[in-house]
C-alpha cells in the first residue's frame, strides 16, 4: 500500500490485515519500553491545516512508538499565513525528504493532490467533508474487539451526516466488513443521494432499537454556513441519543469531541455501552499499523526490524 487516501482504496482483506497488525501492536503498549524499531531512521511529517487533538496526537505517538523521527507542522504561525499555497508548502517541506506525510486539510481531495507532488507516502488524516480513513479503520478495529466480527451487524450513524467526513468513510468501511448501515438525522443534514453508497436513510429515530451499534455524530458548526436546524435544543429533542433511546445491549460510538447534552446525553457517554475511550486507544495502534503498512511493510525492511515483538533496547 503506497498511500492511504480513501477507504475506497481498500478491500476487506486490507482492512482485516491492518486491524490484525494493530492488534499485534497493542502488546507494545503494555511494555515498559513502548517502542519497536520498525521505522527507525524514517521521518514522518504531520501537516495539519485544521485543529485536532485526537488524530494529531495519536499519529505523533504512533510514529514515535515505531521509532520514527516526527516533525509537526501547523498552518497557524507558518508561511501559510503569508499566502503560501498548499503546493508550495509541500514542495518546501519536501526538501527535508520526509518518508511519510500525514495531512489534514479543510479541502476535499487535497490528500490525493499532495500525493502527486511528493515522493513521500501520504496518509489522509481528514480532507474537508470528504473522508477520514484512519478514523474508520480504528472504528472497525474497536468493533471487532467488541463484537468479534461485523457480518450482519446493524449500524446506525446518527446526526450531522452532511458535514461529516467520518460518516462517509465509516459507511464504506462498515459495509466492506459485512455490516448493514443506516444513516439518520434531520433531512437538512442528510446528503442528497447518499443511498448510492448502499446505506438506508431514516429521518427519525423511531426504529433505533433495531441497531446493534449506534454511532453518534456532532453538529459541525465550523463547516456550516447556513442554519440547518431551528435550535440545538430542538435538535436534541428529536435526535439526541439518551438513556431513553439507547438499549442496554447496544454499543455506542462517537468520533469525538462529544458535545454533551446535544448529540449525546451525559448518562450514555458514561455508560457501559459506550466505547468512546476504546476508540481513542485504538487510534494509536491502528495508526501504527497504517504507518507500518505504507513505509516498513511496503519497503520490505528486514524481519528483525519490523517484528512487533522485537522492542527497542532500553
Amino acid at each position: 500500500m503506497r498511500h492511504l487516501l480513501s477507504i475506497e482504496d481498500l478491500d476487506r482483506a486490507d482492512i482485516e490485515r491492518i486491524c490484525d497488525r494493530a492488534g499485534a501492536f497493542e502488546e507494545v503498549a503494555e511494555r515498559e519500553v513502548k517502542k519497536v524499531p520498525a521505522l527507525r531512521g524514517r521521518t514522518v511529517l504531520n501537516l495539519f491545516y485544521e485543529a485536532s487533538t485526537r488524530t494529531r496526537s495519536s499519529f505523533e505517538l504512533a510514529a514515535k512508538r515505531l521509532s520514527a523521527d516526527v516533525v509537526n507542522f501547523a498552518a497557524s504561525g507558518s508561511s501559510v499565513e503569508k499566502g503560501e499555497s498548499l503546493k508550495d508548502t509541500i514542495l518546501t517541506l519536501g526538501a527535508h525528504k520526509p518518508d511519510a506525510i500525514v495531512i489534514r486539510t479543510p479541502w476535499a481531495g487535497a490528500a490525493e493532490l499532495v500525493s502527486r507532488w511528493t515522493p513521500a507516502a501520504i496518509v489522509n488524516a481528514g480532507d474537508g467533508k470528504h473522508e477520514h480513513p484512519t478514523q474508520a479503520l480504528l472504528d472497525v478495529h474497536t468493533l471487532r474487539r467488541r463484537l468479534g466480527n461485523l457480518d450482519g451487524a446493524k449500524i446506525w450513524i446518527v446526526g450531522d451526516v452532511l458535514h461529516s467526513r467520518v460518516a462517509r468513510s465509516n459507511i464504506l468501511a462498515f459495509q466492506k466488513m459485512g455490516a448493514e448501515v443506516t444513516v439518520a438525522g434531520p433531512p437538512t443534514l442528510i446528503p442528497r443521494g447518499i443511498e448510492a453508497l448502499g446505506c438506508d436513510v431514516r429521518y427519525t429515530l423511531d426504529d433505533l432499537p433495531q441497531a446493534d451499534v449506534v454511532y453518534a455524530l456532532r453538529m459541525q458548526h465550523e463547516r456550516m454556513t447556513d442554519s440547518f436546524v431551528p435550535s440545538l435544543r430542538e435538535y436534541a429533542t428529536w435526535y439526541q441519543v439518551n438513556g431513553r433511546r439507547l438499549g442496554p445491549r447496544q454499543v455506542l460510538m462517537h468520533p469525538g469531541p462529544v458535545n454533551r447534552g446535544v448529540e449525546l446525553s451525559a448518562e450514555v457517554v458514561d455508560s457501559p455501552q459506550a466505547v468512546i475511550t476504546a476508540q481513542v486507544a485504538a487510534g494509536v495502534v491502528v495508526r501504527m499499523a497504517v504507518l507500518y503498512e505504507v513505509l516498513a511493510h511496503a519497503n520490505a525492511t528486514a524481519p528483525h526490524e519490523t517484528d512487533p515483538s522485537h522492542p527497542v533496547p532500553a
